[in-house]
């Protein structure tokens, strides 16, 4: 989708200006310190383009890693190939790259606060990622350190007040869900308040997502289910906020903002000034 968004019938500037055949070496640098992700994607997304332009796919050397912390001005990786085909993957690899690395860098981000007050609650993701890209988005949280959540609607039951409503109820829904759903799949509640967290509990939800809790609520909840059910907290959290929700004895917080809010670091792609 990205070289068909982007290069689509032929790159006219590339192919106007650069004579074929001309080689060289370029740095993929990082212009922030971050922690890198997305370099997993330049050697499949080189061997595509080869193919799709029939020509030698460029290859990736001195790869650095997904997961490495990188200072500012330090090398990725090198890449060696023909001119015309690295400017035409410019800005794919940047966009790529760049995205993926603010997500990442990001998520760490959130896990060394939590990290920090000695609690073990994990770092979730959530579905607020972009259209197309969620396992790419996903996978950038996992370099971070983060832990990833249901991928879709597919793999997992999170029951949300929409479906309390549409079913009935907490009871309603949680027990429909335990007697239709597929063996196997995690079960999963919505509440908004402890009379709904008990309700569920009662009902078979072995999983509860406390939503829009303050970190006293959920601290409060913690104490009221005494390790009934998993509990995981989502609403509004950020870097201020998510220690005490840790500290407060949850076991999982689900971040959204790792993912809708990431901003991307600036990375580049420089070539030198003479070409072989």
């Amino acid at each position: 989708m990205a070289l068909d968004e982007d290069v689509g019938a032929g790159d006219l500037t590339t192919l106007a200006t650069i004579p074929a055949g001309r080689h060289t070496t370029a740095k993929l640098v990082v212009r922030e310190t971050c922690l890198v992700s997305g370099l997993v994607l330049l050697e499949p997304l080189a061997r595509l383009y080869a193919k799709r332009s029939e020509t030698v796919a460029i290859e990736i050397k001195d790869n650095v890693g997904d997961g490495t912390h990188l200072e500012a001005g330090s090398v990725a990786c090198t890449l060696h190939g023909e001119a015309r085909s690295l400017l035409t993957l410019e800005r794919t690899i940047l966009n790529f790259v760049g995205r993926l690395s603010g997500i990442s860098t990001l998520t760490e981000r959130y896990v060394a606060t939590v990290w920090e007050t000695g609690a073990k609650t994990r770092v979730l993701d959530t579905r607020k990622t972009t259209p197309g890209h969620r396992v790419l988005e996903k996978y950038a949280v996992a370099c971070g350190g983060g832990s990833n959540h249901r991928m879709g609607l597919f793999d997992a039951v999170l029951i949300k007040d929409n479906h309390v409503a549409a079913a009935g109820g907490i009871a309603a829904a949680v027990r429909a869900a335990i007697e239709h759903a597929p063996d196997g799949v995690d079960i999963e509640c919505e509440c908004d308040t402890l009379e709904q967290v008990g309700e569920a509990i009662d009902a078979g939800a072995r999983a509860i997502l406390l939503d829009n809790f303050t970190p006293a609520q959920a601290r409060e909840a913690v104490t009221f289910v005494a390790g009934r059910a998993r509990l995981e907290v989502s609403g509004g959290i950020d870097l201020k906020t998510i220690a005490a929700y840790a500290q407060a004895g949850i076991d999982d917080v689900s971040v959204g903002r790792l993912t809708h809010s990431a901003v991307s670091v600036d990375v580049s792609l420089e070539l030198p000034l003479q070409l072989a």
